[in-house]
């Protein structure tokens, strides 16, 4: 026994400390979280990890129908950002006045069939001779070239997004338009330039693989003379003769379209004036409008919705960058108007980095959730 024993108080003699090994410790507890977290997923069957769901018995087997005739039914949540104007107007009611019901396809094939083409005869109906060359008209019993030349939608869910998209620009480069024409689905819209070579040729061509056709007119910007879009340009200081007299020049210049729409024309349609004029001499043959949506100034929804007239307006324009991660950009944008709105419009020219980017984006879009219709398709007709 030490002296430092003997002087110490009692009860305080040295105390010695225990180590504990906490790095075993620590290794069993995390042994024991993983072998319970493994028994847990063996034994529970949750792989959506507690998400609702809801489970539906089915009593009986129908034959012939297959997961594309099931419709997709699915809650749209809001995005968040800004989406753009919106030139759909918000109304349940009737705004484009009668219909033509059509009772047999141009092609003679049931309603429910496939489209594999589309008729590249002008329909005498809809279609009269003038000094200029065939222009378009609603015939006597009330057929529109919009009814006459529009592609039919085979399958068409109310709930599933809707987009179209239109390539402009079709007949201003021969390389370009074969491209598009090649490598496009069926239901992309093509805009015939009003000043592109051999357009009955590529006019008879896109109609042969299905695609719907626009005609573009060239409308005055604000920058016009240094930006012009061509020596028949709609200008508003025009007088009705002259504007009536180049309008008819220029729906010449092409046969077997549903509508038109803007080349430039952002001064054209912020004026009211001419634009009334110009969408009731549309109205009078049969066609629809579609604004290009390059000017949130554009009076044309407020115009169109006015005068009745079957209108749609660009969301997104695809290309005002012409490179690839902004083309997806603006995809997975228009993906989003679709989600949110129930249907968005899409245009882009016909050069080569837009249609490769198209031709990609298209592939599962149906597996998305999505439906890939003609312009004429967006609007109620």
């Amino acid at each position: 026994m030490s002296s430092e024993d003997l002087t110490a108080p009692l009860g305080m003699g040295k105390r010695r400390l225990v180590r504990l090994p906490f790095g075993l410790i620590g290794v069993g507890l995390l042994s024991v979280f993983v072998t319970t977290t493994m028994i847990w997923l063996a034994v529970v069957d949750d792989p959506l990890g507690g998400e609702p769901v809801a489970v539906i018995p089915l009593d009986a087997i129908v034959e012939g129908v297959t997961s594309q005739d099931i419709e997709v039914v699915e809650i749209r949540p809001g995005l968040a950002g800004d989406l753009g104007p919106n030139l759909r107007p918000e109304s349940g009611r009737d705004l484009l006045g009668p219909r033509y019901e059509m009772v047999q396809r141009p092609d003679g094939k049931g309603t429910g069939e496939p489209v594999t083409s589309l008729s590249a005869n002008p329909d005498t109906r809809v279609s009269e001779r003038s000094d200029y060359g065939f222009l378009p008209k609603v015939s006597d019993a009330g057929v529109r070239p919009l009814d006459a030349y529009s592609r039919p939608v085979i399958r068409e869910f109310s709930s599933i997004p809707k987009i179209a998209i239109i390539v402009n620009g079709m007949g201003l480069s021969e390389t370009g338009t074969q491209n598009a024409i090649d490598r496009m689905p069926p239901e992309v819209t093509f805009a015939l330039a009003p000043y592109g070579d051999d357009l009955d040729l590529w006019m008879q061509q896109a109609r042969s693989k299905g695609h719907e056709l626009l005609l573009q007119l060239p409308l005055e910007p604000f920058d016009f003379p240094d930006n012009d879009p061509g020596p028949h340009t709609l200008m508003v200081s025009l007088q009705p003769k002259e504007m009536l007299d180049r309008l008819a020049f220029l729906l010449t210049r092409a046969t077997n379209y549903v509508g038109t729409i803007p080349d430039m024309g952002a001064r054209f349609t912020s004026t009211k004036p001419s634009m009334q004029y110009l969408l009731e001499k549309l109205k009078s043959r049969g066609l629809m409008f579609v604004d290009n949506g390059t000017s949130s100034r554009s009076l044309s929804a407020e115009t169109a919705g006015d005068l009745r007239l079957p209108f749609a307006g660009v969301d997104v324009v695809l290309d005002e960058v012409p490179r690839e991660d902004n083309i997806d950009a603006k995809l997975l944008q228009l993906e989003g108007i679709a989600r949110s709105r129930g249907v968005a419009v899409a245009s882009g020219s016909a050069l080569p980095v837009t249609v490769r980017q198209l031709e990609k984006w298209v592939q599962d879009l149906e597996q998305r959730g999505l439906q890939l219709v003609p312009v004429s398709g967006t609007i109620d007709r």
